[in-house]
């Protein structure tokens, strides 16, 4: 049974496979796992690189482990000069107890949210669907060119965050470094756009977006019809951040900017690779790239 109008059984019977010799079909195979075993290797880089990051942001910003070690006298292992940045002893606040002289501010303050940009309707510009985003992980699909009608603009350092469910409770997140210098994007009306402002760095805001708290805030504050709730831009703009002294997050962004360079060419190479190894598959199989015998590999 097909379910191609005008294709039948016997004509799918009568295609001619191409069915190179043992030796050839091992060499393809060799290829292409040798391919697929770089895709996956700068993968798992990827992953471990912003787990490193994300656990750096919980050990200052959430759970304050230099302040309570430097409490209690114990090690924080940090180097002096950024472990003496951090007070040793905390006070009291409407978030509980926070290091001393750290200040409560809110995610609207700290933060631009659905920051204004220009972009003329009609222009072809990169856009970024929400199937583009990733669920763990920072780095988007490549974005294709549409011409912009209305939805999110965001550029290089933005954050986007779903708004909608089930993205929301999904994980829906992406921290862009895919655009040009300079370059302005577009996507989805569901987004929203988190740039931080100086002195925080652009990555704290992914960083917090992918915060279990600020999460099940945002899901807690969703809104409207059965399969259609999202989170309001102001429930976001109320969830409180601490504001320690800029030495510190001075200190935060030269520690995880260059790992999210790294994710970017790690990123961009995944991408490379992916086209070069769906390039290369049907012309292999064609024939029309014909590789040597493989068996000294095998």
């Amino acid at each position: 049974q097909v379910a191609v109008s005008g294709i039948t059984g016997k004509d799918l019977a009568r295609l001619e496979v191409p069915n190179p010799p043992l030796s050839e079909q091992r060499a393809i195979a060799h290829i292409l796992g040798t391919l697929d075993d770089k895709i996956e290797l700068n993968r798992r880089m990827n992953e471990t690189l912003e787990a490193m990051a994300q656990a750096i942001f919980k050990s200052w910003f959430v759970d304050f482990d230099p302040v309570r070690a430097k409490m209690e006298g114990r090690e924080t292992g940090l180097p002096k000069e950024i472990e003496d940045l951090f007070p040793d002893s905390f006070e009291d606040s409407e978030l509980g107890e926070i290091p001393r002289g750290w200040r409560v501010r809110s995610t609207g303050e700290a933060f631009e949210l659905n920051p204004s940009e220009k972009l003329s309707k009609g222009k072809n510009s990169p856009y970024l669907d929400m199937s583009a985003i990733p669920t763990q992980s920072s780095w988007p699909e490549s974005p294709i060119y549409r011409p912009f009608v209305s939805g999110s603009k965001f550029r290089n350092g933005d954050t986007l965050f779903a708004r909608i469910t089930p993205c929301l409770e999904n994980g829906k997140t992406a921290y862009i470094q895919c655009l040009g210098e300079e370059q302005v994007g577009w996507g989805s009306t569901e987004f929203i756009v988190i740039r931080p402002k100086a002195p925080f760095p652009k990555e704290f805001g992914y960083l917090l977006a992918r915060n279990n708290a600020f999460r099940e805030h945002a899901i807690q504050c969703m809104s409207g019809t059965s399969g259609r709730q999202r989170v309001q831009l102001n429930s976001i703009a109320a969830f409180k951040i601490l504001r320690p002294c800029d030495q510190i997050l001075m200190a935060f962004e030269v520690a995880i900017r260059q790992w999210f360079k790294l994710i970017k060419v790690n990123s961009e190479l995944i991408g490379v690779l992916n086209q070069m190894r769906d390039a290369l598959l049907p012309q292999l199989l064609s024939g029309q790239i014909r590789v040597q015998d493989a068996s000294s590999n095998s």
